[in-house]
């Protein structure tokens, strides 16, 4: 077992000590309920390493009584490279350990002799990762492909030793170049979910269910509200050679996006969806209005990012199998004859195969237009 496996299997235990030992607090017990696996955010301090600084040195063999200098190089200081691997799906390392240093380069020696360079530190992170200043608020980086590298800090260069400062006019230089200066920075790594398509609604309206039908994806899956505490994504297959990446989101409630309930934690994971799946529940719709869950969640969706607003959009309403699924149906086509509504099942898999490829065919159009 390697070091970085070795770091994971204790990170692991501890969340889970720490979850059996300090997150037992029930609903309303004023003890908060935390999920320690999924960690979207966390902020981090890296230092690269300080270049190594030049030799001052002269020959000084038998026999050569002026031999000239033979200062060495200094070794570079290490960097800090931050990488996007997708076997990694949260930033649950970052979490435990915020400092990281490279090292630093070692100093130049005799007989030209060059000092040994730092050693790099590699910070692996999920695809989707942001990588921001933490006192500037500059976007540094978007590591969004699988494998991308970024330098977030470059180690200082290596001092040149007295022998490359040597010259005709100057023969005997009795001074080396110091090694150059380590950089430090704060930075916040946020990790915006990568998924073609993402599931939007009120709790309970049956996205989790719905995933778990359309893909291999293992939600909770419960008849109370807020099953759902982090995103899940799942892999969804249109046909032989189509698939596309969803994702469920916990529910939001009125007021999401001014940090009510828990969906308005998840909101940013919507930004690199290229269709968002509006859900709605007839077991919940008032049938006098029945656009009222739909238009109470694009309100939510504007208020906390206006460009979620612009996203193409997809309205189906699940439940079907309920005596009031239809009648519902009926009733939101009669209020807004012009939106398309996709009924579906769940219970059933009525539906469920359309439903699939109307999200393959926006999310199919959506990428031509961005490449």
């Amino acid at each position: 077992m390697g070091l970085s496996e070795f770091v994971e299997v204790v990170e692991y235990r501890l969340i889970t000590v720490n979850r059996f030992l300090n997150f037992r607090g029930e609903a309303g017990s004023g003890k908060e309920r935390v999920n320690l696996k999924f960690v979207d955010s966390a902020k981090i301090q890296v230092s690269s390493g300080h270049g190594g600084a030049g030799c001052v040195s002269f020959r000084r063999e038998k026999y050569v009584p002026k031999g000239g200098p033979d200062g060495g190089d200094g070794g570079r200081g290490g960097d800090v490279i931050i990488e996007a691997k997708s076997q990694k799906e949260t930033l649950i390392r970052f979490h435990f350990n915020q400092h990281f240093n490279a090292g630093n380069g070692l100093p130049g020696k005799g007989k030209c002799r060059t000092g040994a360079d730092g050693a790099d530190v590699r910070l692996v992170v999920p695809p989707g990762t942001l990588v921001i200043n933490a006192e500037t608020g500059e976007l540094l980086c978007d590591l969004a492909h699988n494998g991308q590298v970024f330098v977030a800090a470059k180690g200082g260069r290596g001092g040149q030793g007295n022998a490359k400062f040597a010259s005709s006019t100057h023969r005997t230089p009795r001074f080396a170049q110091p090694g150059g200066d380590k950089q430090q920075l704060k930075l916040i790594l946020e990790l915006n979910l990568i998924a073609d398509a993402g599931l939007v609604g009120y709790p309970n309206v049956g996205k989790s269910t719905l995933i778990s039908k359309l893909s291999s994806a293992k939600p909770k899956i419960a008849d109370y509200p807020f099953t759902t505490l982090v995103p899940n994504l799942g892999v969804v297959t249109a046909g032989k050679e189509h698939s596309f990446v969803i994702a469920d989101l916990p529910g939001l409630i009125d007021g999401a996006s001014d940090g009510l309930g828990l969906g308005h934690r998840f909101l940013k994971h919507l930004s690199r969806c290229s269709v968002l799946v509006h859900i709605l529940d007839p077991s919940r719709m008032d049938l006098e209005h029945p656009e009222r869950d739909l238009e109470a969640i694009k309100k939510e969706l504007k208020a906390y990012d206006p460009e979620l607003s612009k996203k193409p959009k997809l309205i189906a309403m699940g439940k079907m199998d309920l005596p009031e699924g239809p009648i519902a149906l009926a009733a939101f086509k009669k209020a807004k004859p012009r939106t398309p509504v996709a009924p579906f099942s769940s219970f059933t898999s009525e539906g469920l195969d359309e439903l699939r490829w109307a999200i393959w065919k926006v999310v199919s159009k959506n990428k031509v237009i961005q490449s």
